[in-house]
């Protein structure tokens, strides 16, 4: 059984979670419901619960200052959140779960097992760090992103990645070092995590860093050349955009 506590300042939301955790998470026990931080903080201290679904907006004080006041956090967390964009980015970047309300089962279940599987994991406070260095500074860009791989969490800097390959749900990162991630997230998501940094999408299924394009070749769409030697075809639908931004050189 995972030991469990559920913090979240709505009384309704906290029952909703808890009926879903019964009826499709049986290997979680919720050892206790808090409605704000500060009786978070007791409960935690006293319990010392292995995972912790954390609401992201509640007064006083949101889980990520609650997060923030507890560290080192020695528990595994899932945050819950209505729309957030921004949040939502910030904990993406860090490779953090996150669950929109209303709670879908599904999505429930799968940040269930994930966190199961990251219990003994290490990767947490550098996790954290990500996420709170995003949160700190929004109008900074944080170099460091974490990532989840076939092989677990990895932390690499944005500006070390060359460009990024679609494949199905999976994305193929290329490195400046050479070194290949095969990472779980959609390009899409990969996308929208990177939209303030210097990437664009070239076409359908590739995603280039704007700083690391060695030459274009004029076309229908045009080809570009980066600075590993690999050659990438433009869209024609993307040359436009292309050309603006590597002019501003932005």
């Amino acid at each position: 059984m995972i030991r469990t506590i559920v913090v979240d300042d709505e009384p309704y939301a906290c029952k909703a979670l808890l009926t879903l955790l019964k009826k499709h998470c049986p290997e979680v026990d919720v050892e206790a419901t808090c409605h704000s931080a500060k009786e978070a903080e007791e409960m935690i201290g006293s319990l010392k619960p292995q995972l912790v679904f954390l609401d992201v907006e509640m007064p006083y004080k949101n889980g990520f200052e609650l997060l923030e006041s507890l560290a080192p956090v020695p528990f595994q967390v899932i945050f819950t959140t209505s729309y957030d964009q921004y949040a939502i980015k910030a904990i993406r970047f860090s490779a953090l779960d996150y669950l929109l309300k209303p709670i879908d089962p599904q999505e429930l279940k799968a940040a269930v097992k994930k966190a199961s599987e990251l219990l003994s994991s290490s990767s947490l406070p550098g996790q954290l760090d990500i996420l709170l260095e995003k949160l700190r500074q929004p109008a900074a860009l944080t170099n460091r992103i974490a990532l989840p791989t076939m092989e677990g969490l990895q932390v690499i800097a944005v500006d070390s990645i060359l460009y990024c390959m679609a494949s199905s749900n999976y994305t193929t990162l290329v490195l400046k070092d050479k070194q290949k991630l095969i990472v779980s997230r959609t390009l899409k998501e990969i996308e929208e995590m990177l939209e303030e940094y210097p990437f664009l999408r070239i076409h359908h299924s590739c995603l280039v860093n704007l700083n690391e394009i060695k030459k274009y070749t004029r076309g229908e769409g045009g080809t570009l050349l980066m600075s590993d030697g690999m050659e990438v075809d433009v869209s024609r639908s993307k040359k436009e955009m292309l050309l603006k931004r590597l002019q501003s050189g932005k």
